[in-house]
């Protein structure tokens, strides 16, 4: 039997009693563990042990839906010691998708966004992918960067999550499907020094179309985890990595506690974890940060 701990968020107003007994309809022996409330979120820990982690953070979550109450089954002593945090950028750290608002500036958003959806739910092969959309950005001055990243919002409680990680003694990468260009920037306005992206081609002052180098897709992603944490002297057991898309799929995998951020729904399924309301602090409460 392994030992567990289960913990929930989720806004007020909560009912930690109620979520409590919803626990213990999925693992009848969970123990009560206490409630903490840290500004508007209410999170719920219980203890337990079971045989099949990865089944009961199923029945977990079937039985939590339509509850409001976001999970995860931790395995200590992760929370306690984790080492390295590596976020997603596009749609996890930020809200939006960049190469959806640079295309807005070639005129090709609408049909850039059909491919992109796509290819985060899995449906497509992300590198063709990201070739294909980025050849129609061809002819983009590279001024629209700047402009993009202008518009860009961290998603909320980005910067909470972020100083929480950092007290209990977490490096912070960035890892992304989308590009340098914007990513370092952002990374360089949180303090993050741990970054990786994909580089755009540009020639005289416009965007041709074209990645430089390899394109870091979900193998990619997984393996710069991997290789951040060879670095730092962090046990890949002791990293955590949270993202939304299914190039993010390794990456979660690799790591010791994987969490789906507002995620498609081939992500949240193969999660550790599954985060659905809008907030990433809401990481730094299922980790008990």
């Amino acid at each position: 039997m392994t030992p567990l701990r289960i913990v929930l968020v989720r806004p007020r107003p909560a009912d930690p009693a109620a979520a409590a007994d919803l626990v213990r309809r999925a693992l009848p022996g969970a123990v009560d563990a206490g409630t903490r409330e840290r500004g508007d979120l209410v999170s719920v820990e219980l203890t337990a042990q079971a045989e099949d982690v990865v089944g009961l953070r199923t029945r977990l979550a079937e039985v939590l839906t339509g509850s409001g109450w976001d999970s995860a089954v931790l395995v200590p002593p992760l929370p306690e010691g984790a080492g390295l945090l590596v976020l997603d950028v596009d749609s996890t750290l930020i809200t939006a998708e960049v190469i959806e608002l640079l295309a807005e500036h070639a005129g090709t958003r609408e049909e850039v966004a059909a491919v992109t959806e796509r290819a985060m739910r899995g449906e497509l092969d992300f590198a063709a992918s990201l070739h294909a959309r980025v050849a129609t950005l061809q002819g983009v001055p590279v001024t629209a960067l700047a402009d993009v990243l202008q518009h860009l919002r961290l998603s909320p409680g980005t910067s909470d999550l972020i100083a929480r990680a950092r007290e209990h003694g977490a490096t912070i990468g960035l890892v992304s499907g989308g590009f340098i260009e914007v990513v370092q920037p952002l990374a360089q306005l949180l303090g993050i020094t741990h970054v990786r992206a994909n580089q755009l081609e540009v020639a005289d002052g416009r965007l041709t179309g074209r990645v430089l180098g390899e394109v870091v897709d979900r193998a990619v992603k997984a393996a710069t985890l991997e290789q951040w944490a060879g670095e730092l002297g962090v046990p890949l057991e002791a990293c955590v990595a949270i993202g939304d898309g299914a190039n993010d799929l390794d990456m979660l995998a690799a790591a010791g506690l994987g969490i789906a951020y507002c995620a498609k729904p081939v992500v949240a399924a193969a999660a550790d974890a599954a985060i659905t309301v809008p907030r990433l602090d809401v990481a730094a409460e299922l980790l008990r940060w």
